[in-house]
């Protein structure tokens, strides 16, 4: 058996070689087809009755040439067909694939051939939540809702047992090997996680799940994720650890701009002349500033009423 291989984020997804592809159908007008129809079984009838009241033989002939109209006109008929739109016939006559019937409307095909009907409309699926450990090792829950199409029905009918039992399990696994492909929370720069690169995430997601279900002729339309959280038993440690590094985070970017206020302040004073300050009063000057400027309460003022070296 040969195999498709698809790269996805360095792995191999292998799918079997699809062995049918969709073809258009042999198919023609149902309307002249329903009128011949119509035509066969009354004319056959009335040929019927007409050699059934009579005696002569000539009469009597018209019994056998009603019967074979009628038998025609009954065996017509099945072969006419509705086409609406978004749906499609697969055409299979003695277990050979003959075709795929898409045009809309009342169509007619071969009476002695099985058709399955399949709904090419764009179908959403949501995953159920899927509890997984991430790159790092951490519970979490994702699910994801995926939106798809059948675009070929041959291979949706031929291919698969149920081509939408069959995109729901590939979605779930796809989802899985998601959350545990990256982490939750990157703490290194350049590292995509779950929680901050969700577009770049959601991109693989999508070529992943289209991957695992080409062979069953499905088509992916884009793919979300509608739910991402830790699990249960550690979200509350994770949470304490997010507020901690936004603490981190904050307090590094007060510190940022205290310094660049208090570089200012210096050159400021120092351009205009104000006062004459050595390095002892400049690093006080310093050091009260940064007080003032990063600390996360009111400051005090102390009144000094000696000397800077008293």
């Amino acid at each position: 058996m040969t195999t498709t291989r698809t790269d996805v984020d360095a792995v191999d997804v292998q799918m079997p070689t699809p062995q049918v592809t969709e073809r258009a159908a042999r198919s023609s007008s149902g309307w002249p087809m329903l009128a011949l129809v119509v035509v066969l079984i009354v004319l056959g009838a009335a040929l019927i009755a007409v050699g059934a009241s009579g005696s002569g033989g000539a009469r009597v002939a018209l019994v056998p040439v009603g019967i074979v109209a009628a038998v025609v006109g009954v065996v017509l008929g099945p072969g006419l067909t509705a086409v609406a739109p978004g749906q499609a016939r697969v055409v299979q006559l003695l277990g050979r694939y003959q075709g795929t019937v898409r045009e809309q409307g009342f169509r007619w095909v071969n009476p002695f051939t099985k058709r399955h009907q399949v709904s090419t409309r764009i179908r959403n699926l949501e995953t159920g939540t899927s509890k997984v450990n991430d790159a790092d090792g951490n519970p979490i829950e994702m699910a994801a809702v995926v939106v798809w199409q059948v675009q070929d029905t041959a291979r949706a009918v031929f291919e698969v047992d149920d081509f939408t039992e069959f995109v729901a399990i590939q979605s779930e696994t796809a989802v899985r090997h998601i959350a545990g492909s990256y982490p939750y929370d990157s703490t290194t720069h350049g590292t995509l996680s779950l929680r901050d690169n969700a577009t770049e995430i959601t991109g693989k997601l999508t070529e992943e799940i289209a991957a695992r279900v080409s062979a069953a002729g499905v088509k992916v339309v884009e793919s979300r994720i509608t739910r991402l959280s830790y699990a249960p038993e550690i979200a509350q440690v994770m949470l304490q650890r997010q507020q901690a590094g936004a603490v981190v985070a904050a307090r590094q970017r007060i510190v940022e701009g205290a310094v660049g206020m208090v570089e200012s302040a210096l050159d400021k004073l120092a351009e205009r002349d104000v006062v004459e300050l050595d390095e002892e009063r400049k690093a006080t000057m310093v050091s009260n500033l940064l007080v003032v400027l990063c600390g996360d309460r009111g400051t005090q003022p102390v009144v000094n009423t000696g000397s800077l070296y008293q």
